[in-house]
């Protein structure tokens, strides 16, 4: 597969999971591309706006088993990860797999869960593998996690620990649809998702995966990454920076934007464009800043960007 291939099969699965998720092509896209870098995606929008219908969608434009996890107050970490049986029958104990085991899981309101049950997920989104009782077993591939959370309530929630938020690639919004894509929506009579075919095998997308990690980056790329994520360690408007976790998620996401777009070299402009989605939700701004307000990490950013100069790739 060359790199015109990949962005010809992106371009399918993004037109695909469009069918559904009407008139959000950017967000689509965005989604996409996290998963192609092998990183997990947080959306944090109001009910309704089709949060839940990227991540089915998505998982069946791949052919990918989707399974969902509804997080509430007592839902416990085996009931994510699995658990040891005793089996009368055989005098010893099975393992019963939890719905962490599948290729696209949606952690639906993940922020009404208990700290303890969302760490549940943390060693499956960072190595891709559950211990239960001390053995390890790998989860399948593809594997990405589409977390959702409402950001109007908030009583009876817990806020998601920075370590958490540091393990998802991309944290973006929906946001309403315009009214064509609305009304479109409305001329609807079934399950937008029940409509959708595969465009893509899972086993390919593994594929497309593995040729992200060839795609070329400059000393002057990598340079501008770790500028960009230092920055954010100095601005006065920023109480904790970004980290050198975040600096690796950021490069992977301008690799798979590049090869998305059928480059198998990566520029500062893919670097600009995955910023704001990756770097936003890993910064705590400082308590003079407007903290509370929608997108303000955001827009420091995005202030970053602005200022920190870029160095063209050779």
């Amino acid at each position: 597969m060359d790199y015109n291939g990949f962005s010809q099969r992106v371009g399918r699965i993004v037109d695909n999971v469009e069918r559904a998720v009407s008139g959000k092509r950017e967000g689509v896209f965005m989604a996409v591309v996290a998963m192609l870098a092998g990183g997990h995606v947080l959306i944090e929008d109001v009910p309704g706006v089709g949060k839940t219908l990227l991540a089915k969608s998505l998982a069946r434009s791949i052919r990918a088993e989707f399974r969902r996890i509804q997080f509430t107050p007592d839902l416990l970490p085996a009931d994510v990860t699995g658990l040891n049986v005793y089996n009368q029958g055989d005098g010893d104990f099975e393992f019963w797999a939890g719905p962490i085991f599948a290729n696209v899981v949606l952690a639906d309101e993940i922020n009404r869960a208990s700290p303890k049950t969302q760490s549940a997920l943390l060693e499956a989104m960072e190595e891709g593998s559950v211990t239960v009782d001390g053995v390890t077993r790998q989860l399948p591939q593809p594997f990405g996690v589409v977390a959702t959370q409402n950001p109007v309530e908030h009583e009876g929630t817990y806020p998601l620990p920075h370590a958490e938020l540091d393990r998802f690639m991309v944290k973006m919004r929906i946001g309403y649809p315009d009214e064509d894509a609305e009304t479109e929506m409305l001329r609807l009579s079934r399950d937008p998702v029940a409509d959708l075919s595969p465009v893509v095998e899972a086993e390919e997308f593994v594929e497309m995966r593995r040729l992200v990690e060839e795609v070329y980056a400059s000393e002057a790329v990598l340079r501008y990454v770790v500028s960009v994520t230092s920055a954010t360690r100095e601005h006065r408007g920023i109480n904790l920076g970004a980290s050198p976790r975040a600096s690796r998620m950021l490069l992977s996401a301008a690799r798979a934007r590049a090869a998305a777009n059928g480059r198998s070299y990566c520029a500062p402009d893919d670097v600009k464009a995955m910023a704001p989605g990756v770097l936003g939700h890993r910064i705590i701004p400082s308590a003079g800043t407007d903290e509370g307000s929608s997108g303000a990490a955001e827009e420091i950013v995005r202030d970053i960007l602005s200022s920190v100069p870029v160095t063209e790739a050779v």
